[in-house]
């Protein structure tokens, strides 16, 4: 709520009009009557699916991962946007790309797909990674914490 993905997409517009190839996904806010709702996932491209929603206390699904009042959508998360990490590791390294990766963050974290895919982008050579990570309160995060210590890495902080 500090302007992480207000930043990521300002950040974007100038890449883009500067004619930068760039390609990533970010999180947004889906509100109803004013109250919070859920998240989508927003690619670059303009595709858009549930990240997740606030479950209704009926709602007992077989296999359901949450993050406090929200059930997150795996599937339809997996589906947005590990075709855009694949694809941008699939690059010639002669074209420096840009990948936008808005967050990585409990949510996003159930996706053991989405762990190795980020992983193999940070690795890529010709890649160069915009992303958020959460401050660090209560439980670390492996991934992040591995994303917060890696030398190759710049955090900012925003507030």
């Amino acid at each position: 709520g500090v302007g992480k993905t207000t930043l990521i997409q300002k950040v974007t517009q100038a890449l883009k009009s500067a004619g930068t190839s760039i390609d990533g996904f970010y999180t947004e806010e889906v509100r109803e009557g004013g109250r919070r709702t859920g998240f989508d996932v927003v690619t670059l491209s303009g595709k858009r699916g549930p990240l997740s929603r606030v479950s209704s206390d009926s709602s007992t699904s077989r296999c359901e991962y949450r993050v406090g009042q929200y059930i997150v959508d795996v599937v339809s998360f997996e589906q947005l946007v590990l075709p855009i990490l694949r694809n941008v590791n699939c690059g010639s390294d002669a074209e420096k790309k840009i990948c936008v990766v808005d967050e990585v963050g409990k949510m996003e974290l159930f996706s053991q797909a989405f762990i190795q895919a980020v992983r193999q982008t940070l690795t890529g050579s010709g890649t160069v990674v915009l992303g958020t990570i959460p401050i660090p309160k209560g439980k670390p995060l492996d991934l992040v914490e591995e994303i917060r210590n890696r030398k190759d890495v710049k955090v900012f902080n925003v507030s």
